[in-house]
């Protein structure tokens, strides 16, 4: 019998190991920081094993996504094959971004309007984190003197040269240059095409082959970055700016179980339970690596086989979403603008806060998928509302848990985008069970798909 119960054992899902490693990680990270504080060893051991660990990690799945956002959106577009169909396609895409965006910071707006959580900071922890984030400070906003939002960030999509996007990260030239080498696919004659498809075809595929190996060392890489962030600010950063960051989670918590439930259900026909449980290995991903690229192929992948979206559906939606539909990045800067003023005593007007939700709208959609990617962007807006650039060093400490979290968000909002695309198009979805409902229904003498 002990043989029969051992040969029915299943190995655990790698979303449960990832969780794991991400709660191992936190755990001994803020012991580490408990006991020992930040001593020059705890410094050492991050700096040296965990902290390169973990960018190794985030490396191997960074370094996908240039050839696998090409090859999938190439073929998206060519085996839409229509222009038509990808003109109607494109339209619904864009629009369910801004406005799912555009609501995401509406609920921000909302919570800190009512919450308040800047006029709450004492002057003595104000003075603290501008001391010591001030390097880190002058960083971003060098960052942000280079960056220029307007007419010619819209040019700049074109790229002059796409090898040269490719290898800056420049992901909105990458994603011009896929679409349209999609479209002249479309226009070459299917004996010329299909030949250039198989190929793409094979980038693709050779590139989930590198994923999952990649994903192989998730629970390790997880459990490293998280120490690394753990052992070094503890909760102690955390308990002051406590107000501030539950605003923030609250909001991203609102829009992730709340709103995207709901369009889960109205648009994709969904159930919501089914739909959190079949994406869960690409939350926990997006969560410990607080990278919409670096969580991509997950993204497709899982799209793909845990909810049946079609391949030119998911190849052409979530590449986009990765870069365009920041609906967490749009939420936080929201908040983050409006704390800010209110901690320096800059009074918001209703219509500077409009001024907020339409520049945290554009800004999210010229964010880089990467950690850290929206902070020069949101320097931009709070200059624009007159709030001091340099009080970004207040929320930095904090920053990367926040991160985390609207990574998740942004990430899950894609694939609603998907999700719904699909469904409008015709497309049957099919998310596969849970293992419980599984042998639940089997034990029942039925199997519901």
């Amino acid at each position: 019998m002990s043989e029969g119960i051992v040969g029915r054992r299943r190995p655990l899902p790698l979303h449960t190991k990832i969780f794991l490693g991400l709660v191992g990680g936190a755990v001994s990270g803020i012991s580490v920081n408990v006991f020992l504080g930040r001593r020059p060893e705890v410094e050492w051991i991050v700096r040296t094993v965990t902290e390169p660990i973990g960018q190794i990690f985030l490396r191997m799945l960074i370094m996908v996504v240039v050839p696998l956002v090409f090859a999938s959106l190439a073929l998206g577009v060519a085996g839409l094959g229509d222009l038509r169909k990808l003109g109607r396609i494109g339209v619904k895409t864009l629009l369910y971004f801004v406005l799912v965006t555009a609501l995401a910071v509406t609920i921000g707006l909302i919570l800190v309007n009512v919450i308040r959580p800047g006029e709450g900071l004492s002057e003595q922890v104000k003075v603290q984190l501008l001391e010591t984030y001030r390097g880190q400070t002058a960083e971003t906003l060098e960052q942000a003197g280079r960056t220029r939002f307007g007419i010619q960030t819209f040019v700049n999509i074109v790229p002059r040269n796409p090898i040269a996007a490719a290898v800056q990260g420049d992901m909105l030239g990458i994603i011009f240059f896929a679409l349209m080498f999609g479209v002249a696919l479309t226009f070459l004659p299917a004996s010329r095409a299909q030949p250039v498809m198989a190929v793409l075809s094979g980038i693709g595929e050779a590139m989930v082959v590198l994923i999952d190996l990649a994903m192989k060392l998730a629970p390790i890489g997880v459990a490293a970055l998280i120490f690394s962030v753990t052992a070094r600010f503890g909760f102690d950063l955390l308990a002051k700016l406590g107000v501030y960051v539950f605003t923030v989670i609250l909001g991203l918590a609102i829009h992730q179980f709340g709103a995207y439930s709901i369009l889960v259900r109205v648009f994709a026909r969904l159930n919501p339970w089914q739909f959190f449980s079949a994406i869960r290995t690409v939350m926990v991903t997006a969560f410990s690596t607080s990278s919409s690229n670096a969580t991509l192929p997950t993204t497709i992948r899982v799209s793909q086989e845990n909810l049946g979206i079609p391949g030119e559906i998911a190849g052409f939606v979530l590449p986009l979403g990765a870069t365009m539909n920041m609906n967490g990045t749009a939420l936080f800067e929201g908040v983050t603008v409006l704390f800010l003023a209110q901690v320096f005593g800059v009074e918001l007007s209703f219509s500077a806060q409009l001024i907020v939700i339409v520049m945290s709208v554009l800004t999210a959609i010229g964010a880089a998928g990467v950690p850290g990617g929206s902070l020069p962007l949101l320097i931009l807006v709070l200059q624009t509302v007159g709030v001091p650039g340099e009080g970004i060093a207040i929320i930095l400490g904090v920053d990367r848990l926040l991160d985390m979290c609207r990574t998740t968000l942004n990430v899950t909002g894609d694939v609603t985008a998907a999700a719904f695309i699909a469904r409008s198009e015709g497309y049957a979805l099919m998310p596969r069970p849970s293992v419980v409902e599984m042998e639940r229904t089997e034990a029942g003498g039925e199997r519901r798909w």
